[in-house]
């Protein structure tokens, strides 16, 4: 059409200027065009005709967001979260009671060494250097037993647990108890030392015996925890069901059954409990596991083997001395298992809500 106008002015001899405005008119540039459809677009929008136009842009978000939240994210496990709050509980409470394992190793060492003998400050010497490697320690027992408990039950998890716990327990104990008998004076001299004399082995002196009490020890503390956690349980799940059932105490027919879960007090008792069971039943194996640990101290003739110092023990102190330093023990493994049992669920409800949130 501006075309033909076009020609027709300039034919009949008009002004050719006035066929271009026409043109101009009837054939805007393009920025024109785009300025008139989105103003046409914003008048068909307040008239009620966007309606449609307002479900494909709600369509296309929420397709575009679909496909954000598909996006695999990155998520550690759920047992995880066990690793971490075991890990970290187990090395706070080993750190604040390692003045009584202190007290312990003294009192099961052959000679039957003092504070006197050591000093007072052997009581904390490389209590923050050892007691870090019990975060891996934790770490090790918790999250082996997490991941193996839910197939194979509390037994087999638990000795798992403890065997593998062991790689980083006994050099751990290794240089602890050295330090602590005075053998060596800092951390970075036992670490130096025991690797120039006796190399990698030397860090796992007396490994037997420490396995063979550290297995039975766990298994012990694990399995009971289990066994008392699901009577406190079942005997708490009886109560409510019995106030569920009477309207005088706000039950009845339509009152909801919350899921039972243990107050950290009872935790801490289950803990107590547990290693008081499982030290009385390791406690010859750990006076064995110290000497064998300790004979540098030692003027003695060293023992040859595990059962070496034991019959050694029993035919020349008496089966008492393989009880010796039981008291301290059980204050520190009760503390210990207590704080650690007291401490792990708290941190990993926390740990689970934060990954959930």
């Amino acid at each position: 059409l501006s075309g033909v106008l076009s020609t027709i002015f300039c034919v009949s001899g008009s002004n050719c200027h006035a066929a271009s405005t026409i043109n101009t008119i009837i054939n805007p540039p393009s920025h024109a065009r785009r300025n008139a459809r989105k103003k046409f677009h914003s008048t068909f929008l307040l008239r009620g005709g966007g309606a449609a136009a307002v479900a494909t842009t709600t369509s296309s978000t929420t397709a575009s967001s679909s496909k954000t939240s598909s996006k695999p994210s990155l998520s550690l496990p759920t047992w995880s979260n066990k690793i971490i709050a075991g890990g970290t509980s187990r090395a706070l409470a080993q750190a604040l009671l390692y003045p009584i394992d202190a007290l312990r190793t003294l009192a099961q060492t052959r000679d039957g060494r003092t504070l006197s003998d050591v000093g007072t400050k052997a009581l904390l010497r490389g209590c923050a250097q050892t007691s870090s490697f019990a975060l891996f320690t934790g770490a090790f027992q918790f999250g082996i037993f997490g991941l193996v408990n839910p197939k194979y039950g509390p037994l087999v998890a638990s000795a798992a647990g403890a065997a593998g716990s062991c790689l980083v327990s006994v050099p751990q104990e290794v240089i602890k108890q050295r330090l602590v008998t005075g053998v060596y004076g800092s951390f970075r001299e036992a670490v130096s030392m025991i690797w120039k004399a006796e190399g990698l082995a030397g860090f796992y002196s007396a490994w037997k015996p420490t396995v063979s009490r550290n297995v039975p020890f766990v298994v012990t503390t694990f399995t009971s925890r289990d066994v008392l956690k699901g009577k406190i349980v079942k005997y708490k799940e009886r109560q409510r069901l019995r106030q569920r059932n009477d309207p005088t105490e706000g039950g009845g027919a339509g009152a909801s059954s919350p899921v039972v879960v243990l107050t950290p007090l009872e935790n801490i008792g289950i803990g107590i409990a547990s290693a008081l069971m499982a030290g009385v039943l390791t406690q010859p194996i750990d006076v064995v596991k110290t000497r064998m640990m300790t004979q540098a101290a030692s003027t003695a003739m060293p023992y040859t083997s595990a059962l070496d110092c034991a019959s050694s023990i029993l035919r020349t102190e008496g089966w008492k001395k393989l009880y010796s330093g039981f008291g301290q023990r059980s204050i520190y493994m009760c503390g210990l298992w207590g704080i650690t049992f007291g401490l792990e669920p708290l941190m990993t409800s926390y740990l689970d809500e934060k990954k959930n949130k």
